[in-house]
């Protein structure tokens, strides 16, 4: 179980900012198994600096907090423009938008290096997470039921054992003073995402065309709650106090 980089570099940042770690534990938790991140075009097109250099970078220029953005198509979520921007985080699914300084990031692979793109970005109005943790849980809980009516198992055996085992999986790899429930609810969330790509990878056993209808219905309805609580979470500088 994993976040993508873009929800890693956010939460990790905000770590980073209200001091529960420094820019050395900030980078190394980020790459993660990558070899290599790079954050590009930070004032000049061409520039390249190492993420260790990101917070003090970030905190020169007035920046306050990392905002993730997990947009797909329809829903933008966690982006407010300008266009190149939006549309560059529509490609890669994920952006930073970085609060205070009105700047994004998108996350380019570059062979075996992780280049983040500098552009400019407008930070979006944040959620609540514990508002959105709770609409995941009961977006859960019928997605469940429906999976469930709609013979899911038939077609797709990973997605009920993924269902019953929420509570028994490894734990995410998270920065210091996040509160159990985010860490919960984050967790879930990652969970549920992965359900959302095995159930959407093809049509299963639909028997028809209104249960192939359903059962998008249901997933994307997941989806987006499970999006919903990663960027509320990830983007949320406060969860310390």
């Amino acid at each position: 179980m994993s976040l993508p980089p873009s929800a890693r570099l956010a939460l990790w940042l905000n770590a980073c900012l209200r001091g529960s770690l420094g820019p050395d534990d900030f980078a190394e938790a980020v790459r993660a198994d990558d070899p290599q991140h790079l954050v590009v075009a930070w004032h000049e097109p061409g520039e390249s600096m190492p993420l260790e250099r990101l917070p003090s970078a970030l905190h020169r220029d007035g920046g306050l907090r990392a905002a993730l953005a997990l947009p797909v198509a329809g829903d933008l979520l966690g982006l407010r423009g300008p266009a190149p921007f939006n549309t560059a985080a529509l490609d890669a699914g994920e952006a930073v938008v970085l609060d205070g300084c009105e700047r994004g990031l998108v996350p380019i692979l570059d062979a075996r290096t992780v280049l983040w793109q500098t552009a400019p970005a407008a930070v979006p109005p944040p959620l609540d997470p514990v508002e959105e943790g709770r609409q995941l849980r009961q977006t859960l809980v019928a997605t469940t039921a429906d999976l469930t009516r709609l013979d899911v198992a038939s077609w797709q055996p990973e997605i009920p054992d993924l269902l019953m085992n929420v509570r028994h999986r490894p734990p995410l790899q998270l920065p210091p003073g996040i509160p159990g429930r985010a860490a919960e609810d984050l967790e879930r969330a990652v969970l549920c995402l992965e359900i959302v790509a095995l159930a959407l990878h093809d049509d299963g056993g639909a028997a028809s065309a209104y249960e192939m209808a359903e059962r998008r219905r249901c997933l994307t309805d997941l989806d987006r709650a499970a999006r919903r609580v990663a960027v509320a979470i990830c983007s949320d500088n406060l969860t310390a106090s």
